[in-house]
């Protein structure tokens, strides 16, 4: 498979990303263009999933976007890492529960690459660190799935600034906190897009 990569280095607004996204599925479906993978940072903006609640918006004052991903309220900001893919199953296995472990196993082995031991959570989709009994959420998966095109796709929290969470219910998790790469004390993650992306194309080419 021939996946085009693209890597914003200037933060890409968020309405705007959807645009494209949305775009792009279409025209991967019709076989116009390639699959895409696409790393990009958004400047700070909460969004709801569709199943999200409003008990789990805390800040009613905050704006909030409605997506037409799966999950709940979630955010993005400076220090981000957003990883968006547009992936024809047509032409792979019609399996969504597949595609969701094959990117959890893209994640953990690429935070295996900082030390950092990470792994899925089956009740709480994404990917969690620290013990059980206090386990901590580094990267929210979403997911949408048109004419077995799928896309949207998954966070991780490298520097950004956690206290932005305490406006919402991350994800309708009200037991569980959020962590970062830098909370967890790893420096050098400047390499990171490309660690992303020999990662997922390792997976998913």
């Amino acid at each position: 498979m021939n996946i085009e990569v693209k890597n914003s280095i200037k933060p890409v607004d968020y309405l705007k990303s959807m645009k494209i996204l949305e775009k792009r599925v279409e025209d991967v479906f019709l076989n116009k263009k390639k699959e895409l993978l696409w790393i990009l940072e958004h400047d700070l903006v909460y969004t709801a999933g569709l199943s999200a609640k409003d008990s789990d918006l805390i800040n009613k004052k905050v704006k909030v976007i409605k997506t037409n991903r799966g999950g709940k309220y979630t955010l993005h900001g400076p220090g981000q890492k957003v990883v968006y893919f547009v992936l024809n199953l047509n032409k792979r296995k019609k399996d969504i529960r597949k595609l969701i472990t094959d990117i959890e196993k893209c994640i953990i082995t690429l935070l295996k690459e900082y030390k950092v031991k990470s792994y899925p959570d089956k009740k709480n989709i994404g990917i969690w660190t620290g013990k059980k009994d206090n386990s901590k959420k580094i990267a929210a998966i979403g997911i949408r799935v048109k004419k077995w095109v799928a896309y949207h796709g998954f966070s991780l929290n490298v520097s950004n600034d956690l206290n932005k969470y305490k406006n919402i219910v991350p994800c309708g998790i009200k037991n569980k906190g959020v962590t970062s790469l830098k909370a967890l004390k790893v420096k050098n993650f400047q390499s990171i897009d490309k660690r992303i992306i020999d990662n997922f194309l390792n997976i998913f080419h």
